[in-house]
């Protein structure tokens, strides 16, 4: 195993995909590509005047996630491990498997917030999506029960 794809939100249950990540890393000797996904405001066409502001926004978000992702990169947690990190914008499922076979990724590891069938069915789940499409074997983090009930 060489490569493992983190794809990261920034949520509680990150932290525990990041340990579980951090575990596989360190018994294959692999290296962890974090991957934050900032997905653009849907902009109608009524709001057209607000699309500059929109775009200023999604670039912002984008430099706080690389922000976050670099002091993800050096946290105890991922010590001694080779971290790589991106922070693209677009939509997490696309993006996610787009990165994947571009890194020709071994594994993926993500979370998921463990909401009902009814908020999937209706928001969609970004776990759901990859594993549905993923070019690889996907491991698929749960919160825990104390998170679970805060998200």
């Amino acid at each position: 195993m060489k490569t493992i794809l983190v794809p990261v939100d920034f949520s509680k249950v990150s932290r525990y995909v990041l340990a579980e990540a951090a575990r596989l890393a360190r018994l294959t000797k692999a290296r962890l590509v974090l991957l934050h996904v900032v997905q653009p405001p849907a902009v109608v066409t009524d709001l057209a005047p607000l699309v500059g502001e929109a775009l200023q926004l999604s670039s912002e978000l984008e430099h706080i996630g690389r922000r976050h992702l670099h002091r993800i990169q050096k946290s105890p947690t991922l010590r001694g491990l080779k971290v790589d990190t991106v922070c693209e914008q677009g939509f997490p499922v696309a993006q996610v498997l787009a990165h994947a076979k571009r890194l020709k990724a071994d594994v993926i590891v993500l979370g998921s917030h463990g909401h009902g069938a009814v908020y999937n069915l209706v928001v969609g789940s970004t776990a759901n999506g990859v594993l549905k499409h993923a070019p690889c074997p996907v491991l698929v983090v749960p919160a825990p029960a104390k998170a679970k009930s805060r998200t």
